[in-house]
Order: structure tokens, then sequence, then C-alpha cells
């Protein structure tokens, strides 16, 4: 089994990768800025919230592995983060201690903040490019050793707002589409690496309601992809066998 690092971890997508990943029976290390609401994270999976499951493990050729029995979730680690302060962030890292080797590094942590260019002030572009694309770039380059000593896979939850820019949007999509150039980059300086950029359409978050709040409309979760429907895309770009990489996906509501 891996070891996957995961940002936004207690968020709504975040939160069903990492139950995916402990179901598989993958260490995990689980990041957010609310150690509380990480501790109940990793408390659920301890639990038996995910509960004992049977996989199918390929090998690394693709071809089809033995079953194996896994009790999940019972190794997970918590690291506070405060991605709106870039700069601190191998410093943090450096005192949590970190694995020599990574298998995944999963980016889904964002903020967004809805505004027209005319109103929107420094700090509310700063705000969102810090969390949502610096961040992003400043733990990758920080993690890279590990990853390249496992051979590892770097997904990045993007946006559909990375594909298309829409009125009230600028700043949120400004930093989707920077995220979208990280991935292409990174794909292309470092050919050991699997890299994906993940396009989830609307989806049935907080984040979402807080979307929907800001523009003045009526939330209904139902018209939405639900975070475990993206989660399950991501997991199995993961886990598609180490002769190919998925190199985007868009998930839309259907």
């Amino acid at each position: 089994m891996g070891t996957y690092l995961i940002t936004g971890a207690t968020g709504g997508i975040g939160a069903a990768v990492a139950g995916l990943l402990a179901e598989r029976g993958h260490e995990l290390i689980l990041t957010g800025r609310s150690r509380e609401r990480l501790e109940t994270l990793r408390n659920s999976m301890a639990s038996g919230r995910h509960g004992r499951t049977q996989i199918l493990v390929r090998e690394r050729n693709g071809e089809p592995g033995g079953v194996r029995t896994t009790t999940p979730g019972t190794v997970a680690r918590v690291i506070p983060l405060d991605l709106s302060e870039p700069r601190r962030l191998e410093a943090a890292l450096a005192a949590a201690g970190l694995p020599d080797r990574l298998d995944g590094v999963v980016h889904s942590a964002g903020v967004v903040d809805l505004g027209a260019v005319a109103d929107q002030d420094a700090d509310h572009w700063i705000d969102q490019l810090m969390v949502n694309l610096v961040s992003a770039a400043e733990l990758t380059r920080i993690l890279l050793p590990a990853l390249r000593a496992a051979g590892g896979h770097v997904v990045f939850v993007n946006s559909t707002a990375g594909l298309r820019a829409s009125p009230m949007w600028s700043a949120y999509a400004a930093s989707k589409f920077g995220l979208r150039a990280l991935a292409d980059s990174l794909r292309a300086e470092e050919p050991s690496l699997r890299v994906t950029s993940l396009f989830p359409g609307r989806t049935a978050t907080e984040m979402q309601r807080k979307v929907h709040a800001q523009e003045g409309r009526h939330y209904d979760p139902a018209r939405f992809v639900d975070p475990a429907t993206v989660a399950r895309a991501l997991v199995a770009a993961l886990e598609t066998p180490a002769d190919a990489v998925v190199s985007d996906i868009t998930v839309r509501p259907h």
C-alpha cells in the first residue's frame, strides 16, 4: 500500500478521497486549517466508518494481483497547515516530519470569493491566489524529493472555472487557470511522475453552498455532483496501471 498526502482533507472532495484511500489500506497524511476537524476525520476512520474491505491489487505492470483484505483508517497523521501563508509551509512540514517516499499528493484545498473585477481589490486576488495556486506550487516543490523517490502521482483538483472564466469569477478562475499551467509544466519537467488535473463542475459541497449565497440563489445539493462521485474519478486515475497516465478529467453534473 502507498502513502498519500491530501490537502483540504476535511472538505467535501478531500474527505471523500481520504475515505476511499483509507478503505484501500493506504497510509494518509491529512492536512487542513483546523486541527479539530482533522482529528474528527481521522477518528471517524479509526472507528470503523470506513469498514474492513477486500480489494483487487494490481501489480506495477498493470497485471491483476491478489485480493487483499484491509483494515483501513488505522494509519493516518494530521498536519494543520495554513495555505494562505505559503512561505511558512516548508518550516511547518519540516517540524512535522515527512516520509522519504510519497506515492501521491492530492491538492484538494481551495477558497472562492466571487466579485466583479471593478469591485475586487488586491486582497481578494491575493487571498485566492495564495491558497489555490501559490501554496500548491510550494507544497509540490517541497514534496518533490519524496515523490521522485516513489515515482509518485500528483493530482490537482482544479475546477471547470479553470477551463472557462465567467462573470464574477475572475480571481478564482485566474487561480485555477494558473493551477492548470502548474500541472502541465510539472508533467513536462518531471517525467518520472504522473500528473493529473481534475476539473469538477459544480459539486455539492460547503464551498458550493457559499457560492450560492454569494450569488443570492437557493442551494439545492441534489442538482450537483456528489463529492463521492468526484472522489471515485480521482482514485480511478490514481489506480490506473503504471504504463499510462490520466492527464485530465472533467466531471460535470448530469
